[in-house]
């Protein structure tokens, strides 16, 4: 099965709004927009709840390390490459994300603490253990942001999925930080 990298001049009529905002806002439309505008409930969907998640109370740091960490745990190599630009484009220290990229601890132990329960709270599909829990309290973060962080892995799981369905080729905007899976 092939999926099709849509233009706005291929993309259904729902979808091409959408485009249109992204490529003004990136100068591209990303491919794997390009092929969730074959659906585009799913393309809105997708936009939709990055920007809700934009509006939560985690930092774009934060953000980041929920969204790359998710994408490393699912094996997203589309996601966690696009994701290392993105960072770095939000001015995220290169050490944090080469540290989810590597699988190695972050120096800053919050966000360490947050890279372990997102990997966890992938791990487990949803099911952290009591010391996780006490280590995420312990670093600072209430329910309303372990609330925000489930929206984050859903955002990424949905991403994620995507691409591995799709086969998404990764896009010359991303080729110099690809990212593979251990095998």
């Amino acid at each position: 099965m092939t999926y099709q990298i849509h233009t706005q001049e291929t993309a259904p009529a729902a979808a091409k709004d959408i485009l249109m905002g992204v490529q003004k806002a990136l100068g591209f439309v990303p491919n794997m927009l390009a092929i969730m505008a074959d659906a585009p409930a799913v393309l809105e969907a997708y936009q939709s709840t990055g920007v809700l998640f934009d509006k939560t109370s985690l930092s774009a740091t934060e953000r980041q390390v929920v969204m790359l960490t998710t994408s490393a745990e699912n094996g997203c190599e589309y996601c966690v490459s696009a994701h290392s630009a993105l960072s770095a484009m939000q001015k995220v220290p290169d050490h944090v994300v080469q540290a989810i990229r590597n699988d190695t601890p972050i120096a800053d132990p919050k966000l360490e603490v947050l890279r372990r329960f997102t990997s966890e709270m992938v791990e487990t599909r949803g099911n952290p253990s009591a010391s996780m829990l006490e280590a995420i309290a312990q670093a600072g973060y209430r329910e309303t942001q372990m609330l925000e962080i489930v929206l984050g892995i859903g955002l990424k799981t949905v991403a994620n999925y995507i691409n591995h369905l799709a086969k998404t080729p990764l896009d010359d905007a991303f080729a110099a930080v690809a990212w593979q899976a251990e095998a």
